[in-house]
């Protein structure tokens, strides 16, 4: 997609207001469910496998393919589409999403998209928001308008915003991740955090970590069946692991 293609499809909010409104009765109902590239954040994969009933490690396979690329510091995950012609999301139906109270953050937002950052040393998220405007989508010939608050509200995307801009912080913190020598290590360390609790919950209670760290009983407790609480320590985690930083305090 060149600029120019961009600027027609991305377009900016006017008087914050949005016309738009997806139904079943609509000729292009779930065409927006096919062909995407959609980037999984990791409270994304967590609904999701919940969902499901799925270990990370089952849904991690059936439903995702891990990125390495080279303008991203760390390995991305995004959700597999069919391979059927239409290369339609795994859980799309005739009847819309099938787990649509659980869908990702982006199928949330769409037809609005929002690009954000977490700088260093800022504890405010910068974000912008723009409209999607794809040429198949009949949504916005419809009637219904939405402030952009209300839209958000409406699609439950605050829930979803609370734990990733954590991550977010993450993976576009400037800070170093040291030595090269230690960067395969810490790429599986982030892997493991962001989109295998499973696995994150096993290093934690089947090691001696806790001999080395002061966490609370209670949140112990918490962490052996929460998986929001897990994955909310886990970000403190990786800051401690990635970057130095003093998320964390060690027994003396």
């Amino acid at each position: 997609m060149n600029h120019n293609e961009k600027s027609n499809v991305f377009k900016p909010f006017s008087d914050n207001t949005l016309q738009f409104e997806c139904h079943k009765g609509i000729s292009c109902f779930t065409e927006c469910c096919a062909k995407l590239r959609l980037l999984l954040t990791p409270y994304d994969i967590l609904r999701m496998k919940n969902r499901l009933n799925l270990s990370s490690d089952e849904f991690l396979e059936q439903y995702t393919e891990t990125l390495f690329e080279d303008h991203s510091r760390f390995p991305m995950v995004k959700l597999s589409m069919g391979k059927d012609k239409g290369h339609r999301c795994p859980f799309v139906t005739d009847k819309g999403c099938a787990i649509y109270e659980d869908r990702p953050e982006a199928c949330r937002l769409y037809p609005v998209g929002r690009a954000s950052a977490l700088v260093d040393r800022e504890q405010t998220t910068r974000e912008k928001y723009f409209i999607v405007t794809e040429t198949h989508c009949r949504g916005f010939q419809e009637k219904k308008e939405w402030t952009l608050e209300e839209w958000l509200n409406h699609e439950g995307v605050k829930e979803y915003k609370a734990m990733n801009d954590q991550w977010l912080g993450i993976i576009t913190s400037s800070k170093s991740l040291g030595p090269k020598a230690h960067l395969a290590r810490k790429h599986q360390m982030f892997c493991m955090v962001s989109y295998n609790l499973d696995k994150f919950r096993q290093f934690l209670f089947g090691s001696t970590f806790f001999d080395h760290f002061q966490v609370s009983e209670a949140l112990k407790s918490r962490m052996g069946t929460d998986d929001a609480a897990l994955m909310d320590f886990g970000f403190d985690w990786l800051k401690f692991s990635l970057f130095g930083e003093k998320t964390l305090q060690t027994k003396p």
